[in-house]
């Protein structure tokens, strides 16, 4: 072979080796790229999902604190409004409450709307309105052990507590007949007390 053949091939295998060591270099760094871009996404990840978890845990923390703050907060509303609502209940009570000096003291009540005072013939019970009364009714006095007839008994008193009665015991129940509240025994209409001239 003569020298210019073995320029020739020396130059063709230069020519040819030198794109594959290039390729191969270039490989080498691709790989070593991805290895580097593989590690810093793990990298960033990590970081991610730490920092996610760090907020996570301030977030809870601070919410729950907030939530702890807005149940006591809605407690201590609840509190005070029942205190208030048993202060004007209690105050509601003492001003409506019936009084045997003062004649006046329904007015302005709810229950005695359309009362017009006494009318002939007719009785008036609190929330109920006139009724007609049998002419031998009309001025009866009822006294303990009688009887309260079957067609006056259901005229019942809605809050014994307004005319300073206590609640009525079982199998009683306190009745308007006239201006008086009767407790009657519900069964037999049999009288156990009477309170005269509430109004």
């Amino acid at each position: 072979m003569n020298r210019f053949t073995k320029a020739a091939v020396l130059g063709l295998v230069l020519a040819t080796a030198a794109p594959l060591v290039a390729e191969a270099q270039s490989r080498g760094d691709r790989r070593e790229n991805r290895r580097e871009y593989r590690e810093d996404r793990r990298d960033d990840r990590q970081d991610f999902r730490r920092e996610r978890r760090d907020d996570r845990r301030d977030w809870r923390n601070g919410e729950y604190d907030n939530r702890r703050e807005f149940r006591q907060d809605r407690r201590d509303d609840r509190r005070d409004f029942r205190e208030e609502r048993r202060d004007d209940r209690q105050d509601f009570r003492r001003d409506q409450r019936w009084d045997r000096d003062n004649r006046d003291w329904w007015r302005g009540r709810a229950d005695f709307r359309d009362y017009r005072g006494a009318r002939s013939g007719y009785w008036y019970a609190p929330s109920y309105g006139y009724y007609r009364v049998e002419p031998r009714y009309y001025n009866q006095r009822w006294s303990r052990g009688g009887y309260l007839p079957s067609a006056y008994r259901s005229y019942y008193v809605r809050d014994p507590y307004t005319y300073g009665l206590r609640p009525a015991p079982r199998g009683y129940r306190y009745v308007h007949a006239g201006n008086d509240i009767v407790m009657i025994a519900i069964a037999t209409g049999l009288i156990a007390s009477v309170l005269s001239g509430a109004y």
